[in-house]
């Protein structure tokens, strides 16, 4: 018998994935895969607008809530394992399909990409030189050992710049500061992207920030800070949450939420523009458009879709 296929839902956030995903589950006898970042997490609920259990219909939701605020996000691992979920409902005769907005996480699943790995000594001198020394001290020496990665990575971007300097130094290779949008496909998978007309888009992420303050973004912050949502070098830079705990650090009693909301709007918006520009460059990719009234028949425009390219 032949395995179902792989279901791959993307596009940028606040674009109705999430549903289509489980409407798509439904139809197909099918598990959602998880394919954000953020929601690794276990606690980051409300600011990564995770779908609760009560919401997801019944349908098993995999590679959610498998990561402490403390622990840092590896592609090269979420990849792994993601890849054995996949596997796993294939052969069980069950359609996975993979909902998310992170794309090296969705390409590291779908193609045959290989991520250099880490030594944990190395890894950590550069990061001493890095509180020691600043970003920009850092970047001069990517620049002068790979012009062409320091060109991609920005100045500020510690992190980036210490694992660039890390992958030089262990393969003596460039660093390829920039994933390639298609490798050689690993599965023979059908990709829906999601999107929506940029105003509408834009409000519904103002709208989306303003849900996620009144649903308790601020105290879901604060109920992470003893488990290290501070600490955590991939959790504290999620979208929201971030923007909290600045506020947090500059009044602990009263943030100031006027700017909570302004700076993760303001800091979304940008995401969802370079999360469009990534996805649109895969020609894999067959768009749906979900903008206005229009969304209501998305699972069913999905399903012709899928229906039709499943027969080619």
């Amino acid at each position: 018998m032949t395995a179902p296929p792989l279901v791959a839902v993307v596009g940028p956030t606040a674009t109705g994935k999430s549903d289509l995903g489980i409407e798509l589950a439904l139809a197909l006898g099918g598990e959602v895969v998880n394919a954000d970042a953020m929601q690794l997490y276990r606690g980051l609920d409300v600011g990564t607008a995770k779908v609760r259990p009560d919401e997801r219909r019944g349908v098993p939701h995999h590679l959610l809530d498998v990561l402490g605020v403390r622990e840092t996000a590896s592609v090269a691992a979420y990849q792994r394992e993601t890849r054995a979920v996949i596997e796993q409902l294939r052969a069980a005769g069950r359609t996975p399909v993979l909902v998310g907005g992170s794309g090296l996480y969705v390409q590291a699943v779908l193609d045959e990409l290989e991520f250099p790995g880490t030594d944990p000594e190395l890894r950590a001198e550069l990061e001493a030189e890095l509180a020691r020394l600043g970003p920009e001290a850092l970047h001069r020496r990517l620049a002068e050992r790979d012009p062409a990665a320091a060109a991609e990575v920005l100045p500020s971007n510690g992190r980036r710049i210490v694992r660039a300097l890390e992958v030089i130094a262990l393969t003596g290779k460039p660093f390829r500061a920039t994933m390639p949008t298609t490798g050689t496909p690993r599965y023979d998978a059908v990709l829906l992207g999601v999107d929506r007309a940029v105003d509408e888009l834009d409000a519904r992420v103002a709208l989306r920030v303003d849900r996620m303050l009144d649903d308790g973004l601020v105290a879901e912050t604060r109920s992470l800070l003893p488990e290290g949502l501070a600490e955590g070098r991939t959790a504290s830079r999620a979208l929201g949450y971030r923007q909290v705990l600045e506020a947090l650090e500059r009044d602990p009693e009263r943030p100031d939420l006027a700017t909570i909301r302004e700076e993760t709007v303001r800091a979304t918006r940008r995401f969802v523009r370079r999360q469009r520009s990534w996805f649109r460059r895969d020609a894999r990719i067959h768009w749906l458009d979900a903008t206005g009234p229009g969304a209501a028949e998305l699972p069913a425009r999905a399903r012709e879709v899928l229906a039709r390219t499943l027969v080619e």
